[in-house]
């Protein structure tokens, strides 16, 4: 099917620009939008660019050049414009994390996709599936930080939007023809609820570097101190961590507690530049793990028995139910919810349905059957 855009992308990087598109976009009933980032290249990640489509003009705004993006939000929170996403989630945190938009009314392509079996949801499967169109992803990886932006990147970023609105109501028709669209709704409701998450980095890195394996604390300790000196050099060079020094070296420093530059250089996986570019301040950081105090993990308490029996009982449940649906388990019922439920262990339809409070379709669909399995693990 040929359905490739006729005219060229239009980028905003100026006021009057954006007013100019803000006007298009308001008198809308729904506008598909994505962002690129720059997680690959920068220490802090931001939003690099964002694409909102209508059905004849596809924009591409350089968040860079403004102060004030809040003409956009104002789209975002529209609860009579429909927002489609494709794989929402990351999106809205980004957006959320660097302007503080809100968000109402999306439509969300891959969670539609994922409520229909889809066996692969990426944008570029679904549509080669439904259009036979190939959507070359060769700069998905790419620098969007960049500026002047090349033009074949900008016209790669646009088709992301350009092609969502055909997407969004062959997937809509589908939902309806299996009664699944109230579901696909109530998940895209709470798709709007992602939280911003900081960009910061994970002060406990060194637990998850170090796995649920690592037995030696003094080796966790020196770990710790690793993977500070590495987020200073990061924050430094305006890199991510990986483009510093990977995990694996760090990991291998711990274990090989290195004291000398030549210790150092038998480490695996250095070289006679890293030793030279960050020896000093390695064998430093050690040195600070060696005397520091034990780091010790917190542990959280084992669940009861119990506990564990309502799990599996609706683990059970939801796979059966899921089967009959032919999708996968967590549409039915995602585990988050799936652990709230058995937690509290509602008694009641009323007990219930304050636990799934932000599910009432699922509620209405299951909680029947819900209430039933719970009490199958009642101890008489």
């Amino acid at each position: 099917m040929d359905i490739a855009p006729c005219k060229p992308a239009v980028w905003v990087n100026t006021s009057q620009g954006l007013t100019e598109a803000f006007q298009a976009l308001d008198s809308q009933s729904r506008i598909a939008v994505d962002t690129e980032s720059n997680s690959l290249f920068s220490y802090q990640e931001k939003v690099c660019l964002i694409q909102i489509s209508s059905p004849e003009t596809d924009f591409v705004f350089d968040p860079f050049e403004f102060s004030d993006l809040s003409l956009l939000g104002s789209l975002f929170q529209n609860p009579k414009q429909e927002k489609i996403f494709h794989a929402s989630e990351y999106d809205l945190i980004c957006l959320k994390r660097d302007y503080h938009f809100k968000f109402i009314n999306i439509f969300d392509t891959m969670i539609a996709s994922r409520i229909l079996g889809a066996p692969q949801v990426g944008l570029g499967s679904l549509l080669q599936n439904y259009f036979d169109i190939n959507l070359d992803k060769k700069y998905q990886r790419a620098n969007w930080g960049l500026r002047p932006l090349p033009p074949e990147m900008l016209d790669y970023a646009r088709l992301d939007t350009y092609y969502l609105f055909k997407l969004r109501d062959r997937l809509e028709s589908e939902l309806s023809n299996h009664e699944l669209l109230d579901l696909a709704q109530e998940d895209f409701v709470n798709a709007c609820k992602a939280a911003g998450h900081s960009n910061g980095n994970n002060q406990e890195a060194h637990w998850k570097l170090a796995g649920s394996g690592h037995a030696d604390p003094r080796q966790v300790t020196i770990l710790k101190e690793l993977c500070t000196y590495r987020d200073e050099q990061a924050r430094k060079a305006d890199l991510p961590h990986f483009k510093v020094l990977s995990n694996d070296m760090l990991v291998e420093v711990s274990l090989h507690r290195p004291a000398t530059l030549d210790e150092l250089s038998l480490v695996p996986h250095f070289s006679e530049k890293l030793v030279k570019r960050h020896g000093s301040g390695l064998l430093k950081a050690v040195g600070r793990g060696e005397n520091a105090p034990l780091v010790t993990r917190t542990k959280n308490p084992r669940p009861d028995d119990a506990f564990l029996a309502r799990i599996d009982c609706l683990k059970n449940w939801r796979k059966n139910a899921a089967k009959k649906l032919e999708v996968e388990s967590d549409v039915v019922l995602p585990r988050e919810m799936m652990e709230h439920i058995a937690s509290v262990n509602p008694a009641t339809k009323s007990e219930l349905k304050t636990a799934m409070c932000n599910s009432p379709i699922r509620y209405k669909k299951f909680g029947a059957s819900i209430l039933k399995e719970l009490k199958k693990t009642e101890i008489s």
